[in-house]
């Protein structure tokens, strides 16, 4: 139950933060993205279940705020969860190469699908310029901010897996 309050607390923070704080600290009109290191982190450390519900509902968070189409971003971040969750096997906390790699890859498929259900579908074909000048920016931006918060969560995680270890073993 704790596990579950702290993860909404986590989506809840994450949220808030990328559309406050980041909205202030934007380059060029680019922030962060959040919510795709959060999925992301929490499929590959807890697996695919966890990174479908976190990634629902940090779609669902989106959606309901700032999505035209209610569902898209909520099966975009579901999917994103699923997938890195299918990493977990291949998970250590000590190595960072992985989740920078995972979290790296979600942001440019969100990108990508991003640009052909929004733009491509509307007869904006300046994949170039949007790659150039969106994509790869936030990419660049949110693995620096990566480098932070993901440190965050895997000490917290750390943290609660002892707790659960421990809880456990006194009832055995």
């Amino acid at each position: 139950m704790k596990r579950k309050v702290i993860t909404a607390c986590f989506i809840i923070v994450c949220f808030l933060l990328q559309s406050t704080v980041f909205s202030v600290l934007q380059f060029a009109s680019i922030r962060p993205n959040l919510m795709i290191i959060l999925t992301s982190a929490f499929g590959f450390m807890r697996g695919r279940k966890t990174g479908m519900a976190v990634g629902f509902a940090s779609g669902l968070l989106m959606d309901v705020c700032w999505g035209g189409v209610l569902g898209f971003y909520t099966l975009i971040f579901t999917v994103i969860g699923y997938l890195n969750g299918s990493f977990k096997r291949l998970f250590f906390d000590e190595d960072i190469k992985l989740p920078l790699g995972l979290i790296a890859g979600s942001e440019l498929a969100y990108g990508l699908t991003v640009y052909v259900c929004f733009f491509m579908m509307r007869g904006d074909f300046r994949f170039g310029h949007y790659l150039i000048h969106v994509v790869m920016p936030e990419l660049v931006y949110t693995i620096l901010v990566t480098i932070i918060l993901y440190q965050v969560i895997l000490h917290i995680n750390r943290k609660l897996e002892a707790e659960e270890q421990r809880s456990a073993s006194r009832f055995v």
